[in-house]
């Protein structure tokens, strides 16, 4: 069997493959502390993968991250339309 899951490899839903992404982001972020220069992608990113199943205003997209000594914190703020 695990020859078959080797050729033929289970598609990933789009959730686990954005969870994926942002811990790679994260992690990486984690060894440069340069600054945030991931945000732009992040918030384009979030864009798109929201956008293919809500139809939301870029500008309703928010994504900032705060540092408090050692504690970091991504926050993503998206406002949704009424349905």
């Amino acid at each position: 069997m695990a020859l078959l899951s080797f050729l033929f490899p289970e598609k990933k839903k789009s959730a686990t493959a954005a969870k994926e992404r942002l811990q790679i982001i994260i992690a990486r972020e984690r060894t440069n502390r340069a600054g945030p220069d991931f945000l732009p992608a992040l918030h384009q990113e979030l864009i798109a993968v929201i956008s293919k199943y809500v139809k939301v205003n870029p500008d309703d997209i928010k994504v900032s991250l705060d540092r408090q000594g050692n504690l970091e914190v991504l926050d993503v703020n998206v406002v949704l339309p009424d349905t």
